[in-house]
């Protein structure tokens, strides 16, 4: 199983930085394309949106794994370590019953729209709410696994200050 997570977080990664990179050049295509060539990219706009979606929620998780979300640790420094370590597990479950309602009601609402579409390039509305439901997925799956870890390690999280 670890194996398998650990291909998905690779997978996710480099799709993550495929996005980032078309999320820059997509607007510099329609740049070029409009003011050099004076020919209009139909549908640039909704293209770089979608790539924006996309990369928000999947590389999410890969956040969540880095430690990267916002945690509030300043506060949690200030608690003597058994409440810190019971607060922090109450996020994580809370984080996972968050993530798992979300990706519920992106797939009910994928369901209900099969038949819909966007409006500019006409793509299904299920591709452009699958980021949205396989992030979240995959939100509550790398949640589970911290809350796995904070309850096996019986003690909080260190705060840890990253500036990258």
């Amino acid at each position: 199983m670890r194996a398998g997570l650990d291909l998905i977080r690779k997978v996710l990664r480099g799709v993550s930085y495929l996005l980032l990179a078309l999320l820059v050049l997509m607007p510099f295509a329609q740049i070029i394309l409009r003011g050099v060539f004076n020919v209009p990219m139909a549908g640039a706009e909704e293209l770089t949106r979608y790539f924006l979606i996309c990369l928000v929620f999947l590389a999410a998780a890969g956040v969540t794994l880095d430690g990267g979300q916002i945690r509030m640790e300043e506060f949690q420094a200030l608690m003597p370590e058994r409440p810190r370590w019971l607060l922090q597990l109450g996020i994580e479950v809370c984080g996972i019953v968050l993530f798992s309602f979300l990706a519920y009601a992106a797939f009910v609402t994928i369901g209900r729209n099969m038949s819909n579409q966007t409006a500019t390039l006409e793509m299904p509305f299920w591709a452009f709410m699958a980021p949205l439901a396989v992030g979240m997925v995959l939100l509550a799956i790398e949640t589970a696994m911290m809350l796995r870890h904070t309850w096996r390690r019986g003690r909080p999280e260190e705060k840890q200050t990253t500036l990258s």
